[in-house]
Order: C-alpha cells, then sequence, then structure tokens
C-alpha cells in the first residue's frame, strides 16, 4: 500500500481531495482506480489513516480507518554529521530515515573537504526531499527534521538527554562499553545526539570540545567505519537494543 505524508487534519469519514503531487503519482503513476486504498499520515499530529479512492478524476478519497501503526523509535534519536563529499549526505539521510531518526544536523568540521557556506538552503532543502520520500518508502510516522548548523558553538546551544560522540581512537583502544551503557540508562521518549565525523575523521580538538559540552566519547566496534556507515551502526544498535531487546 502507497504510503503518504500530508499536510492537514484527517478524521474517520472525512472525503477530502488529494494534493497534486500524492495525485500525480498514486492515480497516474501507479495507475490507482476506484476502490484501491492508500496510507495517509497527517503531518498535524502525526497519526496514520487508511483511505480509499472514491473518485479517480478528480482524486477524491474518503478516510476509512485510523491505524494504530506505531513505527517509531522509542527515543528521539539525532545524529550530527560531517559534512561529506559527493552523495554521500544523501545516502546518509536516506538510510538514516529508514532506521529511525528524528534529525539529522550537517555541520562543517575541521577535516571537511567540502563547504556549503551560501549553498546551505539549497542543500538541506535538497536533503528535506530525500528524507521525505525514505519516511514514506518506509512507511515512517515522521519526516526526520534536516539541519545545517554553522559552527560548533550553535549545536552546544541544543539540548540533549544524553550525548555521545563517535570516536574512532578510542574504538582502536578497545572501548566498547560507553554506548551499551548510554542506551540501557536512556529512558523512553528521551532524547539522544550522537556526532559523527567527515572523511578523515574528528579531530583531537574536537573530540575534547565535545566532552568538555558532556558528550561521551564511544566506540563502534573493533572496525573502523566510514563516515556514511558510522551513523547507520549507530542507529541500528538503537533499534536492537531499545526495540528488540526490550520487547
Amino acid at each position: 500500500m502507497q504510503h503518504y505524508f500530508i499536510n492537514q487534519n484527517l478524521t474517520l469519514g472525512d472525503q477530502i481531495k488529494l494534493p497534486n503531487d500524492i495525485a500525480h503519482h498514486f492515480v497516474k503513476v501507479m495507475r490507482a482506480v476506484v476502490g484501491d486504498q492508500l496510507e495517509l499520515v497527517s503531518e498535524k499530529n502525526q497519526t496514520l489513516f487508511v483511505a480509499k479512492l472514491i473518485d479517480a478524476d478528480n482524486h477524491i478519497v474518503q478516510i476509512i480507518e485510523n491505524k494504530k501503526n506505531n513505527v517509531e523509535l522509542p527515543v528521539n534519536v539525532t545524529i550530527v554529521s560531517g559534512l561529506a563529499k559527493q552523495s554521500k549526505p544523501e545516502l546518509i539521510v536516506q538510510k538514516a530515515t529508514e532506521l529511525g531518526v528524528h534529525r539529522i544536523i550537517f555541520l562543517p568540521m575541521q577535516r571537511s573537504i567540502v563547504k556549503w557556506n551560501q549553498k546551505s538552503v539549497k542543500k538541506i532543502s535538497r536533503l528535506q526531499e530525500v528524507a521525505q520520500s525514505a519516511a514514506e518508502q518506509s512507511h515512517r510516522n515522521v519526516i526526520p527534521k534536516v539541519d545545517y548548523l554553522a559552527d560548533w558553538d550553535a549545536l552546544f546551544q541544543e539540548s540533549f538527554d544524553q550525548k555521545i560522540v563517535a570516536y574512532e581512537e578510542v574504538a582502536k583502544q578497545g572501548e566498547t562499553a560507553a554506548l551499551v551503557k548510554v542506551l540501557q540508562q536512556i529512558q523512553p521518549n528521551e532524547t539522544i545526539v550522537s556526532v559523527f565525523g567527515p572523511e578523515g575523521g574528528l579531530t583531537d580538538t574536537e573530540v575534547n570540545k565535545l566532552v568538555d559540552h558532556g558528550y561521551i566519547a564511544a566506540g563502534l566496534g573493533p572496525r573502523i567505519l566510514r563516515t556514511e556507515t558510522a551513523p547507520l551502526y549507530f542507529l541500528s544498535a538503537v533499534s536492537v537494543m531499545l526495540e528488540l531487546m526490550r520487547n
């Protein structure tokens, strides 16, 4: 069943006209006919509904079911990624969305090769589209928010319950407990953030600054992960420990 986000309140029994972009994809691309069903998530209250096409020519659907299907992680997860080259930011956004991230922040770091500067608004707009597409594909109830912060000071103004920085140097030293300990103690609906370096990793200065602001340096296993792989490892660990093991 196709899954779309719609920016309006929905209630059972409503008959609504699909927005042009959804109508084009559902009716024209997917060739839906009267009686075919789709899922609509109301962005107003993050509620999932099932609707049925009742007028294909005018793109009218009727809401027929309020679907109680919570697929979101039990904690609010933010990842902070150093600016990476080529299409890596899109890959990070797409896959992190599929894995349940709530927010993605891109941040210039000392070893970032690329610079966004004035291009950041256009870049974030495109990445937000990627997030919505991935959220629809993975049947999320929430579209992750994609942001760009100009510097570390902007990040340090943000508030989180649990804070981690993925640091390969502690991983090389055999550190294995920090991530597990944080995930064992975090409570439902709390917020957690993890910072990941760009190609070349974080500098000692950056890690020390993060630690000074309450971030815990954590290893992500014994192998060195690429900048686009590390956030996905982290999100997978969150899912395993907080969804599979706690259930």
